[in-house]
């Protein structure tokens, strides 16, 4: 049996999407993969009677472990209406000292393949291994990259879903580097302080491990550019079976793009309301009717990508 620490971090409010996150990774476990979930949330949020406690009877090869971490991040820079749990990620290899490698994901997201061949990464000297968000086919993020003092060309990497080298940071210390830095108003919070303090440092992973709506669109509008930087065995995979990460519109909020992914797991998850899934779909039910004909064509353009591609 493999065993894969795995850590998020979030609060009450976020309960629901995270039950759906955590419901997606086990559903998708490996028969001889054991999750060793960690929880990190400040001392507002109390989960004692919360359905997050269950899935263990439901999926037995899994453990959930809650760990107060309330002001470790304390005077840092929020924006956004992003809060202090955005940072929690960063202390990881201070809150878990018996892991020595770890892996961390927003909860935003939803997994569709077993996790363990990432947390089987060989790290070397990185502090992190993550996915590239591709800011040098874009102009405005290559532009924001550079104002940081970084090479677009080099990568700026996602935050969301992390292979942590929990060891290494410990040995180094980083994590204090990391708080001080937290009081700085960076726009993009705990990525510009993880992509600013290990430049350098960062293990570049495929696509899978982070499928943003960046990367769609890079993959749908841009294909030969993208095609440059992965080879289309490894696009494909990302399509099929890579982590979907809703890091702009929210699915159980609004319509957005594979929003229908997310509704399959909840669905299957202990959060499912008849009337919640009743209400967001008759409220979406005229998204067409509402979306001008330029992004009809667009959505409907997505899917013979898909079928091109997912086989």
């Amino acid at each position: 049996m493999k065993t894969v620490p795995i850590v998020f971090a979030f609060d009450n409010r976020f309960e629901m999407p995270a039950g759906v996150c955590l419901t997606s990774l086990l559903e998708n476990a490996a028969p001889d993969t054991f999750y060793d979930i960690f929880i990190l949330h400040g001392s507002g949020s109390d989960f004692s009677s919360s359905r997050l406690n269950d899935l263990p009877g439901v999926y037995p090869n899994c453990r959930l472990t809650f760990r107060d971490v309330e002001g470790a991040f304390s005077g840092a820079h929020e924006i956004r209406g992003i809060t202090e749990a955005t940072y929690y990620k960063l202390i990881v290899p201070d809150v878990l000292p018996e892991y020595d490698k770890v892996l961390y994901s927003d909860v935003d997201v939803v997994f569709r393949e077993d996790q363990a061949r990432f947390l089987e990464t060989d790290l070397g000297d990185n502090y992190f291994a993550a996915v590239d968000n591709c800011s040098a086919l874009r102009p405005e993020a290559r532009e924001y990259v550079a104002s940081l003092g970084l090479d677009p060309a080099r990568g700026y990497f996602y935050a969301g879903n992390l292979v942590i080298n929990a060891a290494l940071l410990r040995c180094d210390a980083m994590t204090d580097v990391f708080r001080e830095m937290g009081k700085k108003k960076y726009f993009q919070q705990d990525m510009d302080i993880m992509n600013i303090a290990c430049n350098g440092r960062i293990l570049p992973l495929d696509p899978s491990f982070c499928m943003t709506v960046q990367l769609y669109y890079l993959m749908m509008n841009k294909p030969r550019e993208f095609a440059a930087l992965f080879p289309e065995e490894v696009t494909r995979r990302a399509l099929r079976q890579g982590i979907v990460h809703y890091n702009g519109t929210k699915p159980w909020r609004k319509a957005c793009l594979n929003m229908d992914i997310w509704w399959e797991y909840y669905r299957k998850s202990l959060w499912f309301d008849e009337e919640f899934c009743y209400r967001f779909w008759d409220d979406e039910s005229l998204l067409l009717d509402r979306l001008t004909l330029s992004k009809r064509l667009k959505l409907l353009l997505r899917y013979p990508y898909d079928r091109k591609h997912v086989k």
